[in-house]
């Protein structure tokens, strides 16, 4: 049990800005291990954005509350996957070669289409929210069922798209211009079969909260999230951290467009 508290807490470090015992650190035998615990890292980081939509939301407005939602997800992450879409974004936006796509994802600085790509994919993600709080007001019968609806779907999305990582990790190669890439222990070994269906487990579980009309969301996020993957590895031979940022931003991104098309049009 000690030994996967450190695992968790190795992810939770990983992932996240928020504080461990002084005592973790990215050991690479515990970080290897630590992303079957991705999804429920992602559950921490959605009921954190869910927690201050509803302080916003209660005392203020919708749109502000979704701002804050947004911001308290960044805070909480410290922008790690926003930081690997914008790199990924500059990369492959101006890079033609392997070589050249790398030392630009290596590069700290922010170009043009880094620029744009966060402009574009966080307007989109307080567009689609805003969009699916609106449905949920109309299908909730209380306010109760409103802010559990609003939750469920937050965690879900935050849960399934660190998942898509989790799998991406499994089947593809990892590659980098850098070997002291913090990134790179976690592609020495693959997961074991019952460490991959605990991610699975975690990254699903908030699905039975819904109705089971939500798993065809699965479909779309999945396949984009291999898409994407299989675009890497055209260019560049895998994936990096950049690439695995990327794929998370993507995932979340449709599954609530595909949350809101199974709200709009199915139920």
């Amino acid at each position: 049990m000690k030994k996967e508290l450190t695992i968790f807490l190795t992810g939770l470090m990983f992932l996240t800005r928020l504080p461990v015992p002084e005592n973790i650190d990215h050991g690479a035998i515990y970080l290897q291990k630590s992303p079957k615990y991705f999804p429920l890292i992602g559950w921490i980081v959605g009921l954190i954005s869910f927690a201050a939509f509803f302080i916003f939301h209660k005392f203020i407005a919708a749109d502000i509350a979704l701002l804050a939602s947004i911001i308290a997800g960044i805070l909480t992450t410290g922008c790690f996957h926003e930081d690997g879409f914008a790199d990924t974004c500059d990369a492959f936006g101006g890079g033609w070669t392997k070589e050249k796509i790398l030392a630009i994802m290596k590069d700290s600085r922010l170009g043009t289409y880094g620029v744009a790509g966060l402009v574009l994919m966080l307007a989109s993600k307080f567009l689609l929210l805003k969009e699916l709080v609106t449905w949920l007001s109309f299908k909730a019968t209380s306010e109760t069922q409103l802010y559990l609806l609003i939750a469920i779907t937050m965690v879900a999305a935050h849960a399934i798209s660190r998942l898509m990582s989790v799998l991406i990790i499994q089947q593809y190669q990892y590659v980098t211009a850098d070997d002291g890439s913090k990134s790179k222990p976690l592609a020495s070994d693959k997961l074991h079969t019952t460490e991959l269906i605990t991610a699975i487990v975690f990254a699903l579980l908030p699905f039975a909260f819904l109705q089971y009309y939500f798993l065809l969301a699965l479909l779309p996020v999945v396949g984009i999230s291999f898409k994407l993957a299989s675009y890497f590895k055209k260019w560049i031979g895998g994936y990096t951290g950049d690439c695995l940022g990327t794929i998370q931003q993507v995932a979340e991104i449709t599954f609530y467009l595909s949350a809101l098309i199974i709200w709009k049009y199915i139920l």
